[in-house]
């Protein structure tokens, strides 16, 4: 291990991940001209934004309107525009009347964006923990250090910083049935469909047999893929809702995203949030934009058009069924998969007579560095309402036990805060959120 010493002199900041949500505090910072020294962390080799899901054709759900700058500052270099601007695709894209860019453009203008920072970031470093340092037994923690490790060398070393942001981002949310190691190749989360399934269904005239679940728009998504890519396949698309439903971005609906709804939001009682999220859910959580939504209602109905008996239809779709078993068979030399379900509605156990070839997870994400980089920090925080595990303040800033951390150190989060700031903080516009919002003491703007 090569091991810094509090003595070196600090980081003012260290990003863990260098995401999208880190990416926007990189862009402010330049912006505003801010001179510290800062280090952001990134585990994967390159920038990549979601690219387990740059389905070809795929859009974006949000306007390019909220891209990394355009809502905090319209003249920023980096604002959506100028980079079509740059690129020589400016008036093409306008010819195009949308608001709403192809996912793998966005990706493209993120990418664009963050070759900006090389100076700043280090990609293949995973962090592994990071800890509170005193200078003195009993006095105030003024540093943090970051333990990371390097991916390619193997390397592991030590660093320190006054302030560190956890923009780690969210880890793919795997039912407890499917962690088995057995089921290795057939079982896939949707956030690395792209990257794995060509690799594992590699024939495309073969007659596969896919389960996707999830009742959200990755699943919709992935079933319209599959179904153009393997058209001799069965897919079967399994969600626990009764039925697909559609999102909500209804202008109404949508000013619950604006940044000046964030105040309201955080001064609400603990319960008053959680029923605001619920009345909200629509918006973000397993919804399906209505064109996809009418175009696999299509397809469902041309099937049974051209055929009523189910056992030949391409697509299907089963509702009320939430998966709670899966089984490693093998059939005719072939690794597959047996699930088992429980019924929603009656509450039975049911297992299915289908073997599959491959089995897309589309439920979804956690958020919870506590449980794994932000664990020492547990004895010195202060405890949420109603027994939450940590308390965030307006400013995203983590609040330590009183007199446990100088004024000018701390822990800022980005991407798991929804529960005190509101659907924004998970959503693309939390991102210029965060970074307008974000301070440190020694962030101070260079002089002209």
């Amino acid at each position: 291990m090569s091991t810094g010493s509090a003595n070196d002199e600090p980081f003012d900041i260290v990003s863990v991940g260098f995401g999208a949500s880190a990416l926007s505090i990189a862009i402010a910072m330049r912006d505003r001209g801010v001179q510290s020294r800062a280090l952001f962390l990134e585990r994967q080799s390159e920038f990549g934004w979601h690219t387990g899901m740059l389905i070809p054709g795929t859009k974006m759900q949000i306007s390019f309107l909220k891209d990394m700058a355009t809502l905090r500052n319209p003249r920023s270099h980096f604002t959506f525009l100028n980079y079509l601007h740059t690129k020589g695709r400016l008036v093409h894209f306008t010819n195009l009347s949308t608001h709403t860019p192809f996912r793998e453009e966005f990706n493209d203008y993120m990418k664009w964006c963050a070759s900006h920072f090389d100076d700043w970031v280090r990609y293949d470093q995973e962090v592994m923990s990071v800890t509170p340092v005193e200078s003195r037994p009993g006095w105030p923690i003024e540093l943090f250090k970051v333990v990371v490790g390097d991916r390619q060398t193997g390397e592991v070393r030590e660093l320190y910083a006054k302030n560190v942001v956890v923009a780690t981002g969210g880890e793919p949310a795997i039912p407890q049935c499917l962690l088995k190691d057995c089921l290795y190749n057939t079982v896939v989360h949707s956030s690395a469909y792209l990257n794995t399934v060509p690799h594992l269904l590699k024939e495309q005239a073969a007659e596969y047999r896919v389960a996707v679940i999830g009742g959200g728009q990755s699943a919709a998504e992935i079933c319209e893929d599959l179904a153009s890519r393997y058209p001799a396949s069965k897919i079967k698309l399994v969600t626990r809702g009764t039925s697909l439903r559609p999102s909500d971005d209804s202008p109404f609906v949508n000013e619950i995203f604006d940044p000046e709804s964030v105040d309201s939001f955080y001064s609400l009682s603990s319960s008053r949030r959680q029923q605001q999220l619920k009345e909200n859910k629509a918006t973000n959580y397993s919804v399906v934009r209505l064109p996809l939504l009418e175009s696999l209602y299509e397809k469902l109905y041309r099937q049974k058009l051209l055929n009523p008996d189910p056992s030949t239809w391409p697509l299907r779709l089963v509702t009320n069924r939430e998966l709670c078993g899966a089984k490693k068979v093998i059939s005719n030399g072939k690794n597959q998969v047996e699930l088992q379900f429980r019924n929603t509605e009656t509450g039975e156990n049911e297992i299915s007579s289908e073997k599959y070839d491959l089995v897309v997870l589309a439920t979804g994400y956690r958020r919870n560095p506590f449980n794994s980089i932000l664990k020492p920090l547990n004895s010195v925080l202060e405890t949420g309402p109603a027994g939450e595990q940590f308390c965030v303040d307006r400013n995203y800033q983590l609040r330590f036990l009183p007199g446990k951390v100088k004024r000018d150190a701390g822990i800022w989060l980005q991407g798991c805060c929804e529960t005190t700031h509101g659907l924004l903080a998970k959503r693309q516009p939390s991102i210029y959120i965060g970074s307008s919002r974000l301070r440190a003491p020694r962030f101070h703007p260079c002089k002209p």
